[in-house]
Formats: C-alpha cells, sequence, structure tokens
C-alpha cells in the first residue's frame, strides 16, 4: 500500500504543478521558470539536507546516482516547460507522464519482481496514457515541438523516477530529492540572475511558489512509495496525466476527445484495481 498512496500523493502534487508551469511558462519564459522552481525547492529542503548532515556511508554508487538524478531532473523540467509555453497541457501532461512506464521498464528489467496480475495492471495504465496523449484536431508546427520536447522529457523523467527510487533505498529521503535544486540552481538560477535575464512578475509569483512546493511535496511521496516497489509507485504517480487533463478542460477550457477520455478511464480503472491487488 505504500507504494500505492506514494504514487497517488506524487501524482496529485505534479499535476497541480504542471497546471501552475503551463501558465508561468508563457509569463516569463521557461529557464526562469525552472530556475525559481529549483530555487524554492531548495529553500524548502536545503535546510534539512543541512540539518541531517552529508550521510556517512556516501560512497562512489551513491554520488553516481545522485548525479544522474540532478542531471535528469533538471533537462526535463527544462524540457516540459518548453512543451507547456507552446502546447497545450491536455497533450504535453499524457506524453510527459508515460515516465512511469519508462522507470518501471528500468525496474523490471534490472531484477524487480511482481505479479502477473500487477503486471496486467501497469500494462492497461500505459494503454490509458497513452490514448489520453492523443492531441484533439491535427498538429500544428507548435503541437509537434511540443510532443518531441514532451517526447525527451518523459524520457528524463523516466530516469529521474527509477534513479530516485534507487536512492531512496540508499540515502535519507531529502538527499534523494536534493541534487536537481541544488543543480537547477547553481546551472540556472545563478548564470541567470548574473546576466540580467531572470525574470519573474508579479502574476507568475504565486505560480512558480506553488509548482516548487509541489514538485517536492510530489518528489518526497514518490520517494517513500518507491521504497517499498519503484515499479508501481512510478507507474502510479503517471496518472498525473488525468488529473492534469481534467485540471486544463475545467480550468483552461481546452478540449478533450472521447479517446483522451477513454484513456483517463483506462487509468482510473486500472489504477483501482492495482491498489486493490496492493491492499
Amino acid at each position: 500500500m505504500i507504494a500505492v498512496l506514494g504514487g497517488f500523493g506524487a501524482a496529485a502534487c505534479w499535476a497541480a504543478a504542471t497546471l501552475c508551469t503551463s501558465r508561468s511558462a508563457r509569463m516569463i519564459g521557461a529557464p526562469s521558470v525552472l530556475a525559481w522552481v529549483m530555487l524554492v525547492g531548495l529553500i524548502l529542503i536545503g535546510p534539512l539536507a543541512a540539518k541531517d548532515g552529508i550521510p556517512a556511508d556516501l560512497g562512489a554508487a551513491e554520488l553516481g546516482w545522485l548525479a544522474v538524478a540532478g542531471v535528469s531532473t533538471v533537462s526535463g523540467l527544462l524540457l516540459v516547460y518548453g512543451a507547456l509555453r507552446v502546447g497545450q497541457v491536455s497533450i504535453v501532461a499524457p506524453i510527459t507522464s508515460t515516465e512511469g512506464a519508462i522507470a518501471a521498464v528500468l525496474a523490471i528489467a534490472t531484477g524487480e519482481a511482481i505479479g502477473v496480475g500487477t503486471g496486467v495492471m501497469l500494462v492497461v495504465i500505459a494503454i490509458g496514457v497513452a490514448a489520453a496523449s492523443v492531441a484533439p484536431g491535427g498538429a500544428t508546427g507548435d503541437q509537434r515541438r511540443a510532443l518531441l520536447l514532451s517526447m525527451a522529457a518523459a524520457l528524463c523523467f523516466g530516469v529521474v523516477l527509477y534513479s530516485t527510487g534507487r536512492l531512496s533505498e540508499m540515502v535519507p529521503l531529502v538527499w534523494a530529492i536534493i541534487p536537481g535544486r541544488i543543480l537547477g540552481v547553481a546551472a540556472v538560477a545563478i548564470p541567470l540572475a548574473l546576466t540580467g535575464r531572470l525574470r519573474l512578475t508579479r502574476a507568475a509569483v504565486p505560480l512558480v511558489a506553488a509548482a516548487g512546493v509541489c514538485e517536492i511535496v510530489g518528489f518526497a511521496s514518490y520517494a517513500a512509495g518507491s521504497r517499498d516497489s519503484v515499479a508501481i509507485a512510478a507507474v502510479l504517480s503517471s496518472q498525473f496525466a488525468a488529473l492534469t487533463v481534467i485540471g486544463a478542460f475545467v480550468i483552461f477550457r481546452e478540449r478533450i476527445t472521447r479517446l483522451q477520455l477513454g484513456g483517463v478511464v483506462a487509468i482510473a480503472l486500472g489504477v483501482a484495481v492495482l491498489t486493490a491487488l496492493q491492499a
């Protein structure tokens, strides 16, 4: 059940973060959004990491996974924020959410054992995610760009989820999620500030602040769930796509096709059955 609850919590937080960044990216640009989100995250968890101190058993393997998680986090967020700036939320979020399936495949390929019923439900959820990602109408140039950026982001986030799951078994929870925030501030926020290109408007302040908080809480929830099962927590966290599509329809009035709705229903049913299997 821990993996299920952790995945659910991550999905809810990441859906909220996606809706916030989809608007703020159009206001101040993807690099600035990434910089502020990473800065907010570092402010939140930096003191906790400092209080705990550097883990005593931090070795080469742990440092390697920390580096992988950090680079993948920053790259994935920059790609998805760029996609959200030019594309519809209802297209970007479902495609990006295939991160869960990618992480699950990595986990299974490296030896994590799962039951037959669980495997079937993971496939159903993955199919639902794919159906929810089909865009309404023909694709424009911006939509094609958003599609490519979203696919690249999904690959990065799949690596993030898998590496975070591995790290959660090696180091304290806060150290499993802090690498991306440190790298994001060092490689994005500080250079933008020094060159005068770090942007922020009054309207964007609550959006980037909320996104920064939701990203941290989401990763913490996922890291906790992945200690029980990386595959299950990763795929359940990908249901943030369904929540985001519904939110985009209600808040931004984006259209949802019957195929997308069918995908959302498949995800919901798969999650319900998977939850019952894990209970």
